[in-house]
């Protein structure tokens, strides 16, 4: 699959990541207690405040709890107020065929696209009816390929699952479970600066054999670092800006929402 071109020539590039955002079809839906709808405009909100040139949105997985067709609308309609391209990849809770149908007609869950000097590859890690990742065969080749293809290039890889231990038991077992598989093949290739994930919602950033590995807060509820079982955070939603510079660095950080204040209930289930 040939890779689109965003922005041929440019110093850097701004991009900006939403995450684990779990709408639901009907507006009001709510995750452990909280709003996530009302969450994500938040967020989108303070992106615009903070943000106001953005080159390209990353949304990587779990953008629908419920996987209807009318959540990913709703997602597409919130993240379009910001004036940038979008890109979609799905996770454990998403809806392959809703996703495909709300996007029909864009290029919103177009794998690889050229930006700047950089090339970003958004990979499926989902597996149908399962909480963990895998990258099945076509999808590691479909990463090698765009890899060979670019060596001169700056290369972002982006998936749902985590592919490295967070130090959080349960969280850990839901992770990518062919992470070797992952490595065996970003390893050969120097042309590889970093990988970037959701999933665990929360921050993460860390750096193996000079690749960084970045992590990023859910639009909506946040998982407690370090938890041995599910615990949830008390931190607020947020989001993680990453500027790509034309030589290879990255700057990145990450921006949360004030005011935000909701009562956990865990009787609502369905993480």
């Amino acid at each position: 699959m040939a890779a689109s071109t965003l922005i041929a020539e440019k110093d850097s590039v701004l991009l900006v990541q939403l995450t684990d955002s779990h709408l639901f079809a009907e507006a009001g839906g709510k995750l452990l207690g909280m709003d996530t709808g009302e969450s994500l405009q938040r967020v989108v909100d303070l992106v615009i405040d903070e943000q106001p040139s953005v080159d390209l949105i990353l949304a990587t997985g779990d953008l629908s709890q419920d996987g209807s067709l009318a959540s990913y609308q709703r997602f597409r309609q919130l993240s379009e107020r910001i004036d940038a391209p979008v890109r979609w990849c799905p996770g454990n809770h998403d809806e392959l065929a809703a996703m495909q149908e709300a996007t029909r007609g864009s290029e919103l869950m177009q794998p690889v696209l050229d930006i700047g000097a950089w090339r970003v590859i958004l990979l499926d890690t989902l597996v149908p009816g399962s909480v963990f990742g895998m990258l099945r065969d076509d999808q590691l080749a479909l990463l090698e390929r765009t890899l060979r293809e670019a060596p001169q290039r700056h290369h972002l890889v982006c998936l749902h699952h985590h592919p490295v231990s967070i130090g959080s038991r349960w969280m850990d077992s839901i992770g990518l479970h062919n992470r070797d598989a992952l490595f065996d093949v970003l390893d050969r290739f120097d042309c590889v600066q970093a990988v970037l994930w959701g999933h665990i919602h929360q921050e993460f950033d860390a750096v193996r054999g000079g690749v960084r590995l970045l992590a990023t807060p859910s639009t909506g509820v946040q998982f407690a670092p370090g938890s041995e079982d599910f615990q949830v955070d008390t931190r607020a939603p947020g989001y993680r800006w990453l500027r790509l510079h034309a030589d290879g660095r990255l700057d990145t950080g990450v921006s949360r929402v004030v005011g935000t204040t909701f009562e956990v209930d865990y009787s609502i289930k369905g993480y």
